[in-house]
């Protein structure tokens, strides 16, 4: 015998007929009327998606409805509930049948069902692309048909609130090769007043040449030395025990801080921040001699030769530019070290520019905020933005396995303050 005839198939009744489906067509006059929230397709897949449900029951039971073969079978129709269905013609009604059992899974509404969960994901990634709540709405109006405030999209992206803090406060690897230190300020509501506040933000490059961004901190004010005393103290209080050299832009507080908690780390100052700052006492005519002298200390093959080249800039400028020199000459000590490393060492810390890089992305995500309501509110962005940016960060930067390699042999002009 068969085992197949014992099975039914599953049945599609009450699909909508061919004479159905050209009435509703001739009734539309525009785009809107074939796809619209109330439109053609829309009307026409609810009651698809009804009939191809009554077929699953249909095989879920094993016999159609009113079939004598149904009675006692241990399991039997119990009635319909309505479903309303989200789709990107809008929401659509859907009767869903039920089983007396309440063992009946429909499988082809769970295909077309858009959950709360699916929703607020959507939410939640327009949020962190840099949408407005204003632009948010509008999406979700047009997609979906659905109204939504402004609360009930404040409360959905505050779900990842935890998930920010977990970050904010996870073990940290206890050895670091490099760190870029920086900050970038956002206007935030504060005692009602709109201030400007420095977000501080620490990103490393681990021993597998992996970069990773270690936390973003919202300050209390002006950048300064307390500050930055709080963020890398608790670097080292989730784990961080040692960091080779720290890359900084010059503003004040970073140096002190590195010194007062890991003082083995080496301090490496932007070049392209001090060329900058020197450049703001330079009139336009003499900018470019200047700026060959400047170059003859930075790209100097060793710390001597830059040395001499410094001097050679004190002697042609000095009396005339006593600001810019001095600048170079009280810095110096931070401004030499990456003469201490081979080139595809200094190449990584002559600059903060990998972090600035990271930066510029965080600003495309909050450009659109306005004034943040809460330091959380500022957080939570951050951190949804840096989900997106981080994707790409999958893979160690080029060389790493010589850069390390060169790291640990100790081309640092004082090894012994080093353990990696």
């Amino acid at each position: 015998m068969n085992n197949n005839q014992d099975t039914p198939k599953p049945t599609l009744p009450h699909l909508p007929d061919v004479e159905t489906v050209l009435a509703e067509l001739a009734k539309a006059k525009s785009i809107d009327d074939l796809t619209g929230k109330d439109g053609v397709f829309a009307r026409l897949f609810g009651k698809t998606l009804t009939a191809m449900l009554e077929g699953e029951m249909s095989a879920h039971l094993g016999y159609e409805p009113y079939e004598a073969k149904g009675r006692n079978s241990g399991n039997s129709r119990n009635g319909k509930r309505t479903r309303r269905v989200k789709t990107s013609s809008g929401e659509v009604e859907v009767r869903v049948p039920r089983d007396r059992n309440g063992s009946f899974e429909p499988q082809a509404l769970r295909k077309y069902e858009t959950s709360s969960s699916e929703l607020e994901d959507k939410i939640i990634a327009m949020y962190a692309r840099g949408m407005t709540v204003r632009d948010i709405q509008s999406a979700l109006q047009d997609m979906y048909g659905i109204e939504t405030s402004p609360e009930t999209v404040s409360k959905i992206t505050d779900k990842v609130l935890p998930l920010v803090e977990a970050w904010q406060s996870r073990p940290l690897a206890s050895q670091w090769a490099i760190w870029w230190l920086d900050a970038i300020h956002v206007k935030l509501k504060r005692e009602h007043k709109i201030v400007n506040v420095a977000v501080y933000l620490v990103m490393g490059i681990d021993l597998e040449g992996r970069k990773d961004v270690l936390g973003h901190w919202v300050g209390d004010g002006a950048e300064g030395s307390s500050f930055w005393l709080n963020v890398i103290t608790e670097l080292k209080n989730r784990g961080v025990q040692n960091v080779f050299i720290a890359c900084v832009d010059g503003l004040s507080g970073f140096e002190d801080a590195l010194e007062a908690v890991f003082p083995q780390t080496e301090v490496q100052r932007c070049l392209v921040h001090q060329v900058r700052y020197s450049l703001k006492y330079v009139t336009q005519k003499d900018r470019k001699a200047f700026t060959a002298d400047l170059k003859a200390i930075y790209q100097s093959p060793t710390r001597e030769a830059a040395e001499m080249a410094l001097l050679q800039l004190s002697e042609h400028w000095s009396d005339k530019y006593a600001l810019a020199v001095r600048s170079w000459e009280n810095h110096w000590e931070a401004l030499a070290t990456m003469f201490a490393y081979t080139p595809e060492i200094r190449r990584l810390i002559y600059t903060t520019n990998p972090i600035e890089a990271y930066n510029r992305q965080l600003r495309k995500a909050t450009k659109t905020k306005g004034a943040f309501p809460t330091a959380e509110a500022v957080r939570k962005c951050f951190w949804l933005a840096h989900q997106n940016i981080a994707q790409t960060w999958d893979r160690p930067i080029h060389n790493w396995e010589l850069i390390l390699n060169q790291l640990q042999l100790g081309t640092d002009p004082q090894p012994a303050r080093h353990s990696l």
